[in-house]
Protein backbone atom coordinates (compact mmCIF):
# COMPACT_ATOMS: atom_id res chain seq x y z
CA UNK A 1 0.00 0.00 0.00
CA UNK A 2 0.90 3.63 -0.31
CA UNK A 3 4.00 5.00 1.43
CA UNK A 4 2.83 8.17 3.17
CA UNK A 5 5.33 8.38 6.04
CA UNK A 6 6.66 11.82 5.07
CA UNK A 7 3.27 13.47 4.65
CA UNK A 8 1.82 11.90 7.78
CA UNK A 9 4.76 13.02 9.77
CA UNK A 10 4.43 16.61 8.62
CA UNK A 11 0.82 16.98 9.64
CA UNK A 12 -0.60 13.94 10.83
CA UNK A 13 -20.19 -6.38 -21.28
CA UNK A 14 -21.84 -4.69 -23.97
CA UNK A 15 -22.78 -1.44 -25.66
CA UNK A 16 -25.73 -0.77 -23.37
CA UNK A 17 -23.54 -1.22 -20.33
CA UNK A 18 -21.03 1.15 -21.84
CA UNK A 19 -23.75 3.69 -22.57
CA UNK A 20 -24.87 3.55 -18.96
CA UNK A 21 -21.31 4.06 -17.76
CA UNK A 22 -20.82 7.04 -20.03
CA UNK A 23 -24.20 8.48 -19.13
CA UNK A 24 -23.08 8.65 -15.52
CA UNK A 25 -20.44 11.16 -16.61
CA UNK A 26 -23.20 13.67 -17.17
CA UNK A 27 -23.60 14.20 -13.44
CA UNK A 28 -19.84 14.65 -13.03
CA UNK A 29 -17.90 14.93 -9.83
CA UNK A 30 -16.78 17.92 -7.83
CA UNK A 31 -13.15 18.98 -8.03
CA UNK A 32 -12.99 19.89 -4.35
CA UNK A 33 -13.36 18.10 -1.03
CA UNK A 34 -17.15 18.49 -1.36
CA UNK A 35 -18.15 16.36 -4.38
CA UNK A 36 -21.58 16.47 -5.92
CA UNK A 37 -24.11 14.12 -4.38
CA UNK A 38 -24.73 12.55 -7.78
CA UNK A 39 -21.10 11.42 -7.97
CA UNK A 40 -21.51 9.62 -4.69
CA UNK A 41 -24.51 7.77 -6.03
CA UNK A 42 -22.56 6.73 -9.13
CA UNK A 43 -19.73 5.54 -6.92
CA UNK A 44 -22.08 3.44 -4.82
CA UNK A 45 -23.37 1.67 -7.89
CA UNK A 46 -19.86 0.91 -9.09
CA UNK A 47 -18.88 -0.76 -5.81
CA UNK A 48 -21.18 -3.71 -6.44
CA UNK A 49 -19.68 -7.09 -7.36
CA UNK A 50 -21.26 -6.93 -10.84
CA UNK A 51 -19.09 -5.88 -13.75
CA UNK A 52 -16.86 -7.15 -16.53
CA UNK A 53 -14.80 -10.26 -15.93
CA UNK A 54 -12.19 -10.07 -18.70
CA UNK A 55 -10.16 -7.70 -20.85
CA UNK A 56 -10.33 -7.24 -24.61
CA UNK A 57 -6.95 -8.90 -25.12
CA UNK A 58 -3.84 -10.03 -23.24
CA UNK A 59 -0.28 -9.59 -24.53
CA UNK A 60 3.35 -9.77 -23.40
CA UNK A 61 6.44 -7.70 -24.16
CA UNK A 62 10.08 -8.22 -23.21
CA UNK A 63 12.29 -5.58 -21.63
CA UNK A 64 15.89 -5.97 -20.49
CA UNK A 65 14.76 -7.51 -17.20
CA UNK A 66 11.18 -8.75 -17.54
CA UNK A 67 8.64 -10.32 -19.78
CA UNK A 68 5.69 -8.11 -18.89
CA UNK A 69 2.16 -9.44 -19.26
CA UNK A 70 -0.43 -6.77 -19.88
CA UNK A 71 -4.03 -6.23 -20.90
CA UNK A 72 -4.77 -3.96 -23.84
CA UNK A 73 -7.95 -2.33 -25.11
CA UNK A 74 -8.86 0.42 -27.53
CA UNK A 75 -7.53 1.52 -30.90
CA UNK A 76 -3.85 0.80 -31.63
CA UNK A 77 -3.22 4.39 -32.74
CA UNK A 78 -5.16 6.09 -29.94
CA UNK A 79 -3.52 8.23 -27.25
CA UNK A 80 -1.98 5.87 -24.70
CA UNK A 81 -3.10 5.45 -21.10
CA UNK A 82 -1.08 3.21 -18.77
CA UNK A 83 -3.00 2.00 -15.71
CA UNK A 84 -0.90 0.73 -12.79
CA UNK A 85 -2.20 -1.48 -9.97
CA UNK A 86 -1.18 -1.75 -6.34
CA UNK A 87 -0.65 -4.33 -3.58
CA UNK A 88 -2.31 -6.72 -2.95
CA UNK A 89 -4.35 -6.21 -6.09
CA UNK A 90 -3.84 -6.75 -9.82
CA UNK A 91 -4.88 -5.60 -13.30
CA UNK A 92 -8.55 -6.43 -12.61
CA UNK A 93 -8.77 -3.20 -10.64
CA UNK A 94 -9.18 -1.71 -14.12
CA UNK A 95 -11.43 -4.28 -15.78
CA UNK A 96 -14.34 -1.80 -15.86
CA UNK A 97 -12.17 1.28 -16.45
CA UNK A 98 -10.45 0.01 -19.60
CA UNK A 99 -13.54 -0.35 -21.83
CA UNK A 100 -14.76 3.13 -20.90
CA UNK A 101 -11.45 4.63 -21.94
CA UNK A 102 -11.31 2.46 -25.07
CA UNK A 103 -14.77 3.70 -26.07
CA UNK A 104 -13.38 7.23 -25.82
CA UNK A 105 -10.58 6.44 -28.26
CA UNK A 106 -7.72 5.68 -25.88
CA UNK A 107 -5.25 2.84 -26.27
CA UNK A 108 -5.28 1.32 -22.78
CA UNK A 109 -2.30 -0.64 -21.39
CA UNK A 110 -2.67 -2.40 -18.01
CA UNK A 111 0.51 -4.26 -16.98
CA UNK A 112 1.04 -6.78 -14.24
CA UNK A 113 3.79 -5.39 -12.00
CA UNK A 114 6.89 -7.49 -11.32
CA UNK A 115 5.89 -10.32 -8.99
CA UNK A 116 2.27 -10.43 -10.20
CA UNK A 117 0.35 -12.54 -12.68
CA UNK A 118 2.19 -13.68 -15.78
CA UNK A 119 4.95 -11.05 -15.56
CA UNK A 120 8.23 -12.93 -15.12
CA UNK A 121 11.92 -12.20 -14.71
CA UNK A 122 14.07 -13.22 -17.68
CA UNK A 123 16.90 -14.40 -15.42
CA UNK A 124 16.93 -16.30 -12.15
CA UNK A 125 19.94 -14.18 -11.17
CA UNK A 126 18.11 -10.86 -11.26
CA UNK A 127 17.51 -9.52 -7.74
CA UNK A 128 13.84 -9.68 -6.74
CA UNK A 129 13.97 -5.99 -6.00
CA UNK A 130 10.85 -3.90 -5.42
CA UNK A 131 12.28 -0.51 -4.51
CA UNK A 132 10.30 2.36 -5.96
CA UNK A 133 12.82 3.23 -8.67
CA UNK A 134 12.85 -0.35 -9.97
CA UNK A 135 9.09 -0.42 -10.39
CA UNK A 136 9.12 2.93 -12.16
CA UNK A 137 11.85 1.96 -14.61
CA UNK A 138 9.91 -1.23 -15.40
CA UNK A 139 7.12 0.94 -16.78
CA UNK A 140 9.53 3.17 -18.67
CA UNK A 141 11.20 0.11 -20.20
CA UNK A 142 7.79 -1.24 -21.22
CA UNK A 143 7.01 2.06 -22.94
CA UNK A 144 10.29 1.86 -24.82
CA UNK A 145 9.68 -1.75 -25.85
CA UNK A 146 6.20 -0.87 -27.13
CA UNK A 147 7.54 2.29 -28.82
CA UNK A 148 5.26 4.51 -26.75
CA UNK A 149 6.75 7.98 -26.71
CA UNK A 150 4.27 9.60 -24.34
CA UNK A 151 1.33 8.43 -22.23
CA UNK A 152 -1.09 9.40 -19.54
CA UNK A 153 -0.16 7.41 -16.43
CA UNK A 154 -2.66 6.60 -13.72
CA UNK A 155 -2.70 4.45 -10.63
CA UNK A 156 -3.37 3.85 -6.95
CA UNK A 157 -1.21 2.42 -4.16
CA UNK A 158 2.11 1.09 -5.59
CA UNK A 159 0.77 2.10 -9.00
CA UNK A 160 0.18 5.71 -7.93
CA UNK A 161 3.72 5.96 -6.60
CA UNK A 162 5.09 4.57 -9.86
CA UNK A 163 2.98 7.01 -11.87
CA UNK A 164 4.14 9.89 -9.65
CA UNK A 165 7.79 8.94 -10.21
CA UNK A 166 7.38 8.75 -13.97
CA UNK A 167 5.76 12.19 -14.00
CA UNK A 168 8.41 13.65 -11.70
CA UNK A 169 11.56 12.24 -13.32
CA UNK A 170 10.51 11.84 -16.95
CA UNK A 171 7.88 14.55 -17.57
CA UNK A 172 8.68 14.51 -21.29
CA UNK A 173 7.20 10.98 -21.41
CA UNK A 174 4.03 11.79 -19.45
CA UNK A 175 1.11 13.69 -20.95
CA UNK A 176 -0.93 13.68 -17.74
CA UNK A 177 -1.19 12.02 -14.34
CA UNK A 178 -4.06 10.59 -12.30
CA UNK A 179 -2.92 9.60 -8.81
CA UNK A 180 -5.08 8.17 -6.05
CA UNK A 181 -3.89 9.48 -2.66
CA UNK A 182 -1.77 12.09 -4.37
CA UNK A 183 1.99 12.41 -3.95
CA UNK A 184 3.44 9.13 -2.73
CA UNK A 185 7.13 9.45 -3.56
CA UNK A 186 9.20 8.61 -0.49
CA UNK A 187 12.69 7.70 0.65
CA UNK A 188 14.45 5.47 3.15
CA UNK A 189 15.85 8.51 4.96
CA UNK A 190 12.39 10.05 5.17
CA UNK A 191 11.05 6.94 6.88
CA UNK A 192 13.58 6.89 9.72
CA UNK A 193 11.67 9.09 12.16
CA UNK A 194 8.92 7.21 14.05
CA UNK A 195 5.28 8.19 13.73
CA UNK A 196 2.87 8.58 16.65
CA UNK A 197 1.49 5.19 17.78
CA UNK A 198 -1.91 5.58 16.13
CA UNK A 199 -0.30 6.23 12.77
CA UNK A 200 2.17 3.37 13.21
CA UNK A 201 -0.72 1.02 13.91
CA UNK A 202 -2.00 1.51 10.36
CA UNK A 203 1.28 0.08 9.08
CA UNK A 204 1.04 -3.17 11.10
CA UNK A 205 1.63 -5.35 8.04
CA UNK A 206 4.85 -3.50 7.22
CA UNK A 207 6.31 -4.38 10.60
CA UNK A 208 5.02 -7.95 10.29
CA UNK A 209 6.83 -8.25 6.96
CA UNK A 210 10.04 -7.03 8.59
CA UNK A 211 10.30 -10.36 10.44
CA UNK A 212 11.10 -13.88 9.28
CA UNK A 213 7.80 -14.95 10.83
CA UNK A 214 5.96 -12.37 8.72
CA UNK A 215 7.58 -13.52 5.51
CA UNK A 216 6.72 -17.14 6.31
CA UNK A 217 3.20 -16.13 7.29
CA UNK A 218 2.56 -14.22 4.09
CA UNK A 219 3.91 -17.11 2.04
CA UNK A 220 1.67 -19.61 3.84
CA UNK A 221 -1.47 -17.46 3.98
CA UNK A 222 -1.14 -15.21 0.91
CA UNK A 223 -4.77 -15.62 -0.11
CA UNK A 224 -6.22 -14.95 3.35
CA UNK A 225 -3.78 -12.11 4.01
CA UNK A 226 -4.66 -10.29 0.80
CA UNK A 227 -8.37 -10.70 1.42
CA UNK A 228 -8.00 -9.21 4.89
CA UNK A 229 -6.20 -6.20 3.43
CA UNK A 230 -8.99 -5.73 0.88
CA UNK A 231 -11.54 -5.71 3.70
CA UNK A 232 -9.59 -3.32 5.92
CA UNK A 233 -8.64 -0.94 3.12
CA UNK A 234 -12.16 -0.78 1.66
CA UNK A 235 -14.52 -1.46 4.57
CA UNK A 236 -17.70 -0.68 2.59
CA UNK A 237 -16.78 -2.41 -0.65
CA UNK A 238 -19.01 -5.48 -0.90
CA UNK A 239 -16.88 -7.52 -3.29
CA UNK A 240 -17.83 -11.17 -3.80
CA UNK A 241 -15.60 -14.26 -3.74
CA UNK A 242 -15.41 -14.45 -7.52
CA UNK A 243 -14.10 -10.90 -7.73
CA UNK A 244 -11.40 -11.55 -5.15
CA UNK A 245 -10.45 -14.99 -6.46
CA UNK A 246 -9.96 -13.63 -9.97
CA UNK A 247 -7.33 -11.20 -8.66
CA UNK A 248 -5.84 -13.64 -6.16
CA UNK A 249 -4.53 -15.77 -9.02
CA UNK A 250 -1.99 -13.02 -9.66
CA UNK A 251 -0.41 -13.72 -6.27
CA UNK A 252 0.54 -17.23 -7.40
CA UNK A 253 3.46 -15.71 -9.28
CA UNK A 254 6.59 -17.44 -7.90
CA UNK A 255 8.21 -14.07 -7.13
CA UNK A 256 5.20 -12.43 -5.50
CA UNK A 257 6.19 -12.99 -1.88
CA UNK A 258 9.80 -11.96 -2.45
CA UNK A 259 8.71 -8.76 -4.23
CA UNK A 260 6.19 -7.90 -1.51
CA UNK A 261 8.63 -8.46 1.34
CA UNK A 262 11.43 -6.54 -0.33
CA UNK A 263 9.19 -3.56 -1.06
CA UNK A 264 8.25 -3.04 2.57
CA UNK A 265 11.66 -3.89 4.00
CA UNK A 266 13.37 -1.53 1.59
CA UNK A 267 11.20 1.36 2.79
CA UNK A 268 12.54 0.93 6.32
CA UNK A 269 16.14 0.38 5.13
CA UNK A 270 15.98 -3.24 6.26
CA UNK A 271 16.76 -4.42 2.73
CA UNK A 272 19.12 -2.83 0.24
CA UNK A 273 18.28 -1.78 -3.27
CA UNK A 274 20.44 -2.08 -6.35
CA UNK A 275 23.28 0.42 -6.86
CA UNK A 276 22.12 1.13 -10.41
CA UNK A 277 19.10 2.94 -8.93
CA UNK A 278 21.06 5.08 -6.45
CA UNK A 279 21.05 8.21 -8.62
CA UNK A 280 17.30 7.96 -9.20
CA UNK A 281 16.61 7.39 -5.51
CA UNK A 282 18.68 10.46 -4.64
CA UNK A 283 16.46 12.55 -6.91
CA UNK A 284 13.31 11.04 -5.41
CA UNK A 285 14.53 11.64 -1.86
CA UNK A 286 14.61 15.36 -2.65
CA UNK A 287 10.84 15.32 -3.23
CA UNK A 288 10.74 16.54 -6.83
CA UNK A 289 7.81 18.70 -7.90
CA UNK A 290 5.47 17.23 -10.51
CA UNK A 291 4.91 19.63 -13.39
CA UNK A 292 2.61 17.64 -15.70
CA UNK A 293 -1.19 18.15 -15.66
CA UNK A 294 -2.54 16.16 -12.72
CA UNK A 295 -5.76 15.05 -11.10
CA UNK A 296 -5.42 13.49 -7.65
CA UNK A 297 -8.24 11.43 -6.18
CA UNK A 298 -9.36 9.94 -2.88
CA UNK A 299 -12.19 7.74 -1.77
CA UNK A 300 -14.23 9.00 1.17
CA UNK A 301 -13.81 5.71 3.04
CA UNK A 302 -10.19 4.74 2.38
CA UNK A 303 -9.14 2.48 5.25
CA UNK A 304 -5.47 2.34 4.24
CA UNK A 305 -2.83 4.85 5.37
CA UNK A 306 -3.04 7.93 3.18
CA UNK A 307 -2.25 11.65 3.44
CA UNK A 308 -4.78 14.44 3.52
CA UNK A 309 -4.98 16.18 0.11
CA UNK A 310 -3.97 19.49 1.68
CA UNK A 311 -0.57 17.99 2.51
CA UNK A 312 0.45 17.35 -1.08
CA UNK A 313 -1.33 19.95 -3.26
CA UNK A 314 1.80 22.12 -3.50
CA UNK A 315 3.78 19.19 -4.91
CA UNK A 316 2.00 19.72 -8.23
CA UNK A 317 2.99 22.88 -10.10
CA UNK A 318 1.14 22.28 -13.38
CA UNK A 319 -2.60 22.40 -13.94
CA UNK A 320 -3.99 20.54 -10.96
CA UNK A 321 -7.28 19.37 -9.51
CA UNK A 322 -8.28 17.15 -6.59
CA UNK A 323 -11.42 15.02 -6.50
CA UNK A 324 -12.90 13.18 -3.55
CA UNK A 325 -15.26 10.37 -4.54
CA UNK A 326 -18.13 9.79 -2.13
CA UNK A 327 -20.37 6.82 -1.47
CA UNK A 328 -18.19 4.64 0.78
CA UNK A 329 -15.30 4.33 -1.70
CA UNK A 330 -12.19 2.73 -0.30
CA UNK A 331 -8.57 2.18 -1.26
CA UNK A 332 -9.09 0.33 -4.56
CA UNK A 333 -10.75 3.34 -6.14
CA UNK A 334 -10.58 2.29 -9.83
CA UNK A 335 -12.44 -0.95 -9.18
CA UNK A 336 -14.87 0.52 -6.68
CA UNK A 337 -15.65 3.66 -8.72
CA UNK A 338 -14.57 2.93 -12.32
CA UNK A 339 -16.68 5.66 -13.92
CA UNK A 340 -15.18 8.34 -11.68
CA UNK A 341 -11.65 7.08 -12.30
CA UNK A 342 -12.14 6.88 -16.06
CA UNK A 343 -13.59 10.38 -16.10
CA UNK A 344 -10.48 11.70 -14.36
CA UNK A 345 -8.28 10.17 -17.07
CA UNK A 346 -10.47 11.61 -19.82
CA UNK A 347 -10.45 15.02 -18.17
CA UNK A 348 -6.70 15.18 -17.52
CA UNK A 349 -6.15 14.41 -21.20
CA UNK A 350 -7.92 17.71 -21.96
CA UNK A 351 -5.89 19.81 -19.52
Amino acid sequence: MSDTFDSQRRHFVGTSAMALAMASFGVGMAATASPAEAAGQAAKKSSSPAGRTSFARMKTVKTDVLEIAYAEDGPAKGPVVILLHGWPYDIYSYVDVAPILAANGFRVIVPYLRGYGATTFLSADTPRNAQQAALATDTLAMMDALKIDKAIVAGYDWGARTADILAALWPERVKGLVSVSGYLIGSQAGNIKPLPPKAELQWWYQFYFATARGEAGYRQYTHDFAKLIWQLASPKWQFDDATFDRSAKAFENPDHVAITIHNYRWRLDLAKGEPKYDALEAKLAAGPTITVPTITMEGDDNGAPHPDPSQYAKRFSGKYEHRTVTGGIGHNLPQEAPEAFAKAVIDVAKF
